[in-house]
């Protein structure tokens, strides 16, 4: 049967009309990939670009990484001027699991330095298929538990929490239950923008656009056989929705568009971290696709959203 999908908001299908495009980022498969991630390429700032924004400091700078993996890259962004210990929002990027480094996405998460003066640290990890899981989760949490340990060596109070949007989501939603469990690092918060969870990409939201919007079920497929590479039993830690027992995890937020694929998958998240007992804020924006925000920054749902997330933060952090 077919599934009707829901319309997308006016405004932000008019952005969308815009590019020249009727979808964005769907139906890739593997034999595409590298012309992807070369056009992603050309999008992405560098440290420079980065640094021209005069409320920022702006630094890259280089850490131990996991057993057996390479050192880590992290990009430090502080709000100019202040120079009191901060909190520190630790990002991990999109780019469904196999594009992507620390710079990409960055937008949305820079919102944190600018408007609320906090310390933004974002980290390059592996990417699948050259480096399928645990690669990129376990360099994702080797940064963490490096900035856990050393928080004033960039500007931070000891404060952390664990952002990311997409594929940056999962691994975010993925260190929450690893700090969890193994019981080494303390994170506040968890701020998880429309975060791709589910490797059975099977609900009704990701049947409903296919072909359609940003980040199709094709596209998803693609990312997570690569990123899962033939296992069979499939880790919460790969797969945060694949967890049995959401107990005992930090403050969530979660956001999502009513018109992508990952908005089931992220409320049934949601619901199960109130059923256990959880704290959680769901946001499930009317008509909005995958990545609204960050692709149409002007839109009237991206500053909703994008208020939202920072009106949590204050919330959460208390300044």
């Amino acid at each position: 049967m077919t599934l009707a999908p829901p319309p997308f908001d006016p405004e932000l299908a008019a952005a969308l009309a815009v590019t020249g495009q009727t979808s964005i980022a769907t139906g890739i498969t593997l034999d595409q990939l590298a012309s992807e991630r070369a056009n992603l390429a050309e999008t992405v700032p560098t440290v420079a670009d980065l640094a021209a924004d005069e409320r920022l400091l702006v630094e890259e700078r280089t850490v131990p990484g996991a057993e057996r993996g390479p050192e880590l890259k992290l990009l430090v962004v502080r709000p100019r001027g202040r120079t009191d210990p901060r909190p520190v929002v630790y990002n991990t990027h999109g780019g469904g699991l196999i594009m992507g480094n620390n710079r990409y996405g960055l937008d949305p998460v820079l919102d944190f330095a600018r408007e609320l003066e906090l310390v933004v640290v974002s980290v390059d990890y592996r990417l699948a298929p050259e480096h399928p899981f645990p690669a990129g989760t376990e360099d994702a949490y080797a940064g963490l538990r490096w900035l856990a340990a050393e928080p004033a060596a960039v500007g931070g109070d000891g404060r952390i929490v664990v952002t990311g949007g997409s594929a940056g989501g999962n691994l975010a939603a993925a260190l929450a239950l690893m700090a969890r469990d193994r019981k080494e690092i303390e994170i506040t918060g968890q701020l998880l923008m429309y975060p791709m969870l589910d490797d059975r990409n099977d609900s009704v939201s990701a049947r409903q656009m296919l072909g359609l919007g940003v980040w199709d079920r094709v596209s998803n497929e693609t990312g997570w056989t690569a990123w899962l590479d033939g296992a069979g039993e499939v880790s919460p830690y790969a797969a945060p929705a694949r967890a049995a027992d959401l107990a005992g995890l930090p403050p969530a937020f979660l956001d999502a568009g009513s018109a992508e694929t990952f908005r089931d998958e992220i409320v049934d998240y949601a619901a199960r971290l109130w059923a256990a007992g959880g704290e959680a804020e769901l946001h499930v924006w009317p008509g909005a696709f995958h990545a609204f925000d960050f692709l149409a920054p002007q839109a009237d749902l991206s500053q909703r959203a994008r208020a939202a997330r920072l009106h949590w933060l204050r919330r959460l952090l208390g300044d």
